[in-house]
């Protein structure tokens, strides 16, 4: 009876196999090169019948033959439903790729393999956050032709970029902000900056940058603007090896006449390594006094660099970059490393007016110029990242090396007021600019218990920088033609100077714990602080004549380091040290903190987040009197500890709609060398000069937002902020008989509130003909007052009465409004030749770029539209190819004196500089292997 039984069970076995059919394929993230989606949910609706599926994203069903909806879903990926009709005894193959799409709140934090680079995922971490915070995913960046982070931020409310000073966040300027990268602190490689030029990091290396508005306690608290968080790919998400040529054309840069320091035309000029035929030769020694005077040979022998120069035509820009990383499973756990170095070089030609103000019983120019550059550009930028990850514990490490060079020869032609009489006037300056950053991190976190309940994280960095501007040389001139210049020596005339400012070690480290209690309680404590030690040397060397012949001569400027070493072989002339005692200054600084924070759920709509974060804040500045060659400097302490509490609140109307408030307490410092005690003179008699006696400011903040999401691709948000900042700093320029010192001060307070707008826009929800499009928009909105103070501390520290203008006006720097939108396509030529078009759109309003003092109104910035196209093309698995035309407008660049002056402005034009940059067009390919 048994046997009988297992005969008919196999029977109909057979006969039920037979009337099945097979639907089989393999499911792709579209997103992310087609990369295999191993997780991906593959089944037929309503079916219930399993499904097999292997680490390479294939899957099998058997069903019935019949009718059915293939449902592929993932979480971050769009849901897609694909009606099949199965035969029995055969075999469907249907393969698919998802992109990105929405799912459920909860799914964050349920799945551990969400991909934070995707941007809907990005948009629900936003939603889901308790602070005001945004990110920009390396998906997003993709699409919008991102290639740095630089560019990439801009794409954030709020946020817009200003030619070669950084990022203003809600119209507030770089001092403002902060950096960090996987949430250790870093220092900047160029002192005259906050933060580090991001546009120095390429996006290839980076998950995502996480942007703060408001404050939260484990963040530092030097920030007014906001905080970024750039976050680098150590664990990659798939194998590959990726190479990228490119190439640019820029209108009036490329192709032209150039003029470049001799130096740069060398192979090691090329790649940007001719920095060190600069330095200053050991002759002179480690210290200037007594001073060293070289001549004949020993002269000729000392300097490998000139004050000549070369002409060429310049090329293309190019750009090249490797990326390879590598996966591997070690038993249960997870090995993988990351490694990519790029470089790219740019010609850059800005010609324009350059003037400089005079005050008096009339306001005139002192300089008027019309100004001529030309600078070659590399940027170098390596790392190396690795990841060791086991189901409780991870460890990475990251090595950064940033280098960027500017070679660069300027030309100011016009009327000097010491010589009024001469319309030609030329001060020609030779100049090559080095930055080095070089940066170690390692970082991780170790879960104590086998819930997750209870979680360290831990970090630490060192790092250094250096920024150099080796034999900055330059001479005067009566111009005649590109052939002639009638020149002297003597005086300041053919003048070399050395700046080096370094950081010799920068630490920085955070320790945190995490406790999760209740269903979704947090409670945080934890540490993290830096120290910086950077130090100043600033050298002189004069040309000097030794008999009384004539006095001037003409010279081709092309062929002027033969006269030099000719006179110099003729003992005519000799070189000799003229360094004052300000040549060496230090600056130290150190920040140790700690922190609590505790985030709690009151109930299913309401989570408050609040903390206090006690910040102790060290500075000490050390430098010489001018005059004094003792060894005794002078010392300048700031000693303060900062208690910064914050709140931040989110309620949740219902599933799409948040209300947000952030209340906080911060400070800002200033950069370093808006407090550096160091006068650094141009060739043109004006000065830069720091001022080692300005405070902290601090700041009192508030924030309210209505966030709605629509969709999970849809978002639309609308703000108002408000920040009361004491003391804060600002730039100045004093017009002094026969130059003009820029300088920082304290004001006495501020005050600014606006309000900012944002949204993201699926255009299908207008027309179905639209689906393909999205836009993007976001604007802001600011009204600032500054009162200003009775009394300000010089940089010499003298307590003197202001001599601004105004005594009520707005902030320095402060936009009153501006606006960032895109708008995207995608389409495909055939079913793997994805495209994406964007085209990105940013102004910022007028803005006062430094203040008006003794009768003078303030130099205001004023506004710059940019106009961008960016085409990505995905042609195959293989091969991406992104075309951008960028500055499509190609508008001025522009500083006007303000027409509010106290006394007379007699000249006719109130322009006091202008530029343009021309139309930039680029070309990158790149082959995955």
């Amino acid at each position: 009876m048994k046997i009988k039984f297992f005969f008919l069970t196999f029977f109909m076995c057979l006969v039920m196999t037979a009337q099945k059919g097979t639907i089989s394929g393999t499911v792709t993230d579209k997103d992310m090169n087609n990369a295999p989606l191993q997780f991906a949910n593959v089944g037929l609706k309503g079916a219930g019948v399993g499904v097999t599926t292997d680490e390479k994203g294939k899957y099998s069903i058997k069903a019935e033959a019949g009718n059915y909806t293939l449902v592929f879903s993932f979480v971050g990926y769009e849901t897609i439903e694909v009606p099949i009709h199965v035969k029995a005894g055969e075999t469907v193959t249907i393969d698919k790729a998802l992109g990105s799409g929405s799912f459920k709140l909860e799914d964050v934090v349920i799945q551990k393999s969400v991909n934070r680079e995707k941007e809907t995922v990005l948009l629900l971490e936003q939603k889901k956050a308790v602070e005001i915070k945004q990110s920009i995913g390396a998906q997003e960046m993709s699409r919008k032709g991102v290639s740095d982070v630089e560019e990439g931020l801009t794409k954030i409310t709020g946020i817009s970029k200003v030619g070669s000073r950084g990022l203003f966040v809600r119209g507030l300027e770089d001092r403002y902000n902060n950096l960090l990268i996987n949430n250790l602190a870093v220092p900047s490689n160029n002192p005259f900056k906050k933060i580090i030029p991001l546009d120095l990091i390429p996006t290839d290396v980076v998950s995502l940058i996480e942007t703060y508005k408001t404050f939260n306690p484990d963040i530092y608290g030097d920030f007014a603007g906001a905080t970024f968080n750039v976050v680098t790919t150590t664990k990659p998400i798939k194998s590959i090896t990726k190479l990228s040529l490119g190439t640019g054309f820029t209108t009036n840069n490329n192709l032209r006449d150039f003029n470049l320091p001799t130096s740069a035309g060398s192979t090691k000029g090329f790649f940007g390594f001719s920095g060190s035929d600069r330095d200053l030769p050991s002759v002179f020694g480690s210290t200037p006094n007594p001073p060293i005077t070289v001549s004949r040979n020993d002269a000729i022998n000392a300097f490998k660099n000139g004050f000549g120069m070369e002409k060429s035509k310049s090329p293309l820009n190019t750009s090249v970059g490797i990326l390879h990383a590598e996966k591997f499973d070690v038993g249960k756990n997870k090995l993988s490393y990351l490694f990519s170095i790029n470089f790219d070089n740019s010609y850059q030609f800005r010609q324009g007016v350059d003037r400089t103000l005079q005050a008096g019983s009339l306001i005139q120019y002192s300089n008027n110029f019309r100004r001529t550059t030309y600078d070659y550009k590399t940027n170098l930028s390596s790392i190396v990242g690795i990841n060791f990850s086991t189901e409780r514990f991870t460890v990475s490490t990251s090595l950064l090396y940033l280098k960027s060079t500017d070679s660069q020869i300027q030309d100011q032609l016009g009327v000097q007021s010491a010589f009024a009489n001469n319309p030609n006037y030329l001060i020609r300056t030779n100049q090559f600019e080095q930055s080095d950053f070089y940066n170690g991190q390692i970082f991780g976190d170790y879960k104590i218990t086998k819930n997750k309940n209870h979680v360290l994280k831990y970090g630490g960095s060192l790092a250094q920088t250096k920024f150099s501007q080796p034999d900055r040389n330059s001479y005067t001139g009566t111009y005649v033609n590109d052939q002639e210049v009638i020149v002297s020596y003597g005086g300041n005339n053919f003048l070399r100077q050395y700046l080096d400012i370094k950081s010799n070690l920068f630490s920085s480290a955070f320790l945190e714990y995490q406790w999760k209690f209740g269903s979704d309680n947090k409670l945080t404590v934890g540490y993290n602080g830096n120290h910086n030690f950077t130090k100043s040397s600033y050298r002189f060397i004069n040309t000097i004549k030794n008999f009384n012949s004539a006095s001037t001569f003409t010279v081709n400027p092309y062929e002027i380091d033969n006269v030099i070493r000719q006179d110099l072989l003729d003992y005519e002339i000799s070189f000799q040290e003229q360094s004052n005692a300000n040549w060496k200054s230090k600056l130290e600084e150190t920040i140790n903190a700690g922190y609590a924070n505790i985030y709690f759920k009151i109930n299913e709509n309401l989570g408050i987040n609040t903390g206090l974060r006690l910040e102790k804040y060290n500075r000490i500045t050390k430098y010489k009197e001018i005059g004094s060659w003792d060894q005794n400097y002078l010392k300048i302490k700031t000693d303060d500890l900062y208690v910064l509490p914050s709140v931040n609140a989110k309620y949740s109307l219902n599933e799409k709609t948040n209300l947000r408030l952030a209340i906080s307490q911060t400070y800002t410092k200033p950069v370093i060398m808006e407090s550096f005690p160091i006068s650094i003179v141009n060739p043109d008699g004006t000065v830069f000069q720091g001022n080692p006696y300005l405070k902290n400011s601090t700041n009192t903040n508030v924030d309210f937002k209505y966030e709605f999401f629509p969709t999970g691709k849809e978002m639309l948000a609308v703000g108002a902020f408000g920040k009361n900042i004491k003391d804060p700093i600002e730039r100045t320029f004093v017009a002094n008989p026969g130059t003009t010192i820029m300088s920082f001060l304290n004001s006495e307070k501020a005050v600014l509130y606006g309000i900012e707008a944002e949204f993201i826009l699926d255009l299908s929800r207008f027309s179905e003909s639209l689906k393909d499009f999205t836009w993007g928009f976001n604007t802001s909105v600011m009204n600032t007052k500054v009162t200003v103070p009775s009394t300000n501390i010089s940089p010499t520290g003298n307590v003197s009465q202001s001599i601004e203008t105004h005594r009520e006006r707005e902030l320095q720097g402060a936009s009153k409004w501006l606006i960032n939108s895109d708008v995207k396509y995608d389409f495909k030529f055939t079913k793997d030749w994805t495209n994406t078009v964007t085209l990105v759109y940013s102004v910022f309003g007028k803005r006062i770029y430094s203040l008006g003092t003794a009768g003078i109104d303030h130099v205001y910035e004023l506004p710059v539209s940019k106009l961008d196209f960016v085409w990505t093309s995905k042609v195959n698995k293989h091969i991406d190819v992104k075309f951008s035309a960028d500055n499509l407008l190609n508008p001025y660049y522009r500083l006007e004196l303000g027409d509010n002056n106290k006394d007379t402005f007699t000249e006719a034009s109130h322009r006091i500089q202008d530029y343009k940059k021309g139309v930039g067009f680029s070309l990158n390919l790149s082959y995955t292997f």
